[in-house]
């Protein structure tokens, strides 16, 4: 089992007594789709459940129609499952707590804890003070009780415009902590609710119902991100203020922050709404539902949220880190195919014009129960147009002229001559093969320093490849400049379409969402939107660890 100060708190509490049975949380906001760091929490808090055989509830926090949308609430749900966790019959809405919540708040106004302000927001914000000023009391802040009270029914019943009243909690204007100078925690809202409809015109803040739903579910640990924190003392006023049934414990842990990306939902929906992504699923961005369209794996996700821990410090994870943790799961189960992204044309003048070939392939080196295929093999081929040099570098040992390479479960090859168009394009490369090394070494001993993939020009299938690069191209995006636009610094070669690709006849019939190795390529998976039988589109999920591009890296 993992460990870290949140496990050890509650095993703590089973020890001790203070707690029989464990029940914790994922409480999302239902007003966007889920990405790599709401994963973070969910295989936490289901985690944790799991562990110590308690339970986890799955309830959506909402509590402002104006941004929710029974969209977002289906995707996530179905992304926790794809993760692979089950809240069984615990699914619950912070709205239906809304009477309860309003009940309870009667009884903080009636204990003289709450009161109706007629200020304006501005207002409220303004009298808030700063970290070294202290807030100004609002005007309304010593209504008597039962003009609270009367005043926040009528809220209710719709008597005043949206923004002409707030009730806030009457704590301490000169507090040290800004959340306990007099909070918000009812405003007027007059939007169609995905749940309630137009029954509500006011509703309560997230910071007031959170700890309030927490309660009525009997939540022994409420765990969230750590900027949260300064939000503790507001979650522990409402409990101890209010007629709550138990106490659950805050405890708050860094949130997410992966290098090259976006964590914020607000610029996510911006790239959404300005089309400069195809949605939220586009294979770019960090949403689980486009991580999944792009190739990656529950497995992964879940072992990548196990490596980098739980700690109280915010740092940035390098996307490295998840990229491994997806190459390992995929180099175990992902079956092999040969595909050229860009080709060129091989002839070998040697090989009978007439003549086809069969050869065999395993679908894993070192999973036989994935069993084999048949590749056709022919006079013409399809080889990387990279996998070719004219004139080769140090350390380059694939195609060059005069020299040998071995094709991929087939025959050793020569380059000997190279044909180019009137502009001096390559269009053709002609080589010889050696019959004698189908399959293995040459008889007289001699061996070759480069295996290259391939795919036969007469059999091969056409696809789309769709190459995708970092979202964004700072590593960092604390590192853009405050009140700079963040679209400016979108990697404008995060994706790469290229419609050359020519894969071996097996991926013909590819199912959306499947996973492969090419070989010496990468691991794709076909596009769950728009591959088609016969028409398949592949997205690169992840490169192979390429000891090559290090070297010719150097290079340049």
């Amino acid at each position: 089992m993992a460990t870290d100060f949140i496990r050890d708190i509650v095993e703590a509490d089973l020890k001790s007594g203070k707690h029989a049975k464990i029940v914790t949380r994922f409480p999302p906001e239902p007003n966007g789709y889920l990405h790599i760091g709401h994963a973070k929490s969910i295989c936490l808090n289901f985690g944790i459940a799991q562990e110590f055989n308690g339970t986890c509830h799955l309830r959506f926090d909402d509590t402002n129609p104006a941004a929710e949308d029974v969209e977002y609430v289906d995707s996530i749900q179905e992304d926790v499952k794809w993760l692979g966790f089950d809240w069984k019959d615990k699914l619950f809405y912070a709205s239906d707590y809304f009477e309860k919540i309003y009940g309870y708040t009667l009884e903080l106004i009636k204990n003289g804890k709450a009161y109706v302000c007629d200020q304006t927001l501005e207002e409220i914000r303004r009298d808030r003070g700063s970290f070294t000023v202290p807030g100004k009391e609002s005007p309304y802040r010593n209504r008597s009780v039962d003009e609270n009270l009367d005043l926040f029914k009528r809220m209710r019943a719709g008597e005043f415009a949206d923004g002409a009243k707030t009730l806030r909690a009457k704590i301490d204007m000169t507090s040290p902590n800004m959340n306990l100078r007099d909070p918000v925690l009812y405003r007027i809202k007059r939007a169609t609710h995905h749940r309630t409809g137009g029954k509500w015109l006011i509703y309560p803040m997230y910071d007031y119902a959170h700890p309030i739903s927490d309660a009525l579910e009997g939540i022994t640990h409420s765990i969230c991100t750590l900027e949260f924190e300064d939000h503790r003392p507001l979650y522990d006023w409402t409990l101890e203020n209010g007629p709550a049934p138990c106490r659950p414990r805050q405890i708050e842990f860094a949130r997410l922050a992966v290098t090259h990306t976006l964590m914020s939902k607000r610029k996510l929906l911006q790239l959404v709404e300005e089309k400069l992504v195809s949605g939220w699923s586009d294979p770019r961005l960090p949403t689980l539902q486009g991580l999944r369209r792009r190739g990656y794996t529950p497995a992964a996700i879940r072992e990548f949220c196990s490596r980098i821990g739980v700690t109280k410090f915010n740092s940035l994870t390098e996307t490295a880190l998840l990229e491994d943790c997806l190459r390992d799961d995929l180099n175990a189960h992902g079956p092999r195919a040969m595909a050229v992204i860009k080709p060129v044309k091989v002839v070998l003048e040697n090989y009978p014009a007439d003549k086809t070939e069969e050869l065999d392939a395993p679908n894993h080196p070192a999973d036989p129960s994935l069993g084999s295929r048949k590749i056709p093999f022919g006079r013409e081929l399809y080889i990387e147009e990279d996998d070719f040099r004219e004139a080769p570098v140090p350390k380059y040992h694939r195609l060059v002229p005069g020299k040998e390479v071995r094709l991929r479960y087939a025959y050793f090859i020569k380059l000997e001559k190279v044909v180019k168009d009137a502009a001096g394009k390559v269009t053709e490369l002609r080589c010889t093969y050696d019959p004698a090394t189908r399959g293995g070494d040459a008889p007289d001993g001699r061996k070759v320093k480069a295996t290259i993939h391939w795919v036969s020009a007469q059999h091969a299938l056409k696809a789309e490849a769709r190459i995708y690069e970092h979202l964004l191209s700072v590593a960092d995006p604390n590192d853009i400049p405050g009140g700079e636009d963040f679209k400016k610094y979108l990697n404008p070669k995060s994706l790469e379409t290229v419609t050359t690709c020519q894969v071996e006849p097996a991926l013909a019939q590819a199912k959306p969402g499947s996973a492969w190795q090419f070989e010496r390529q990468g691991y794709f998976c076909a596009d769950t939107q728009d591959s088609k039988p016969g028409a398949p589109v592949f997205n690169r999920t992840v490169t192979l660890r390429d000891a090559w591009a290090k070297i010719e890296k150097k290079q340049i």
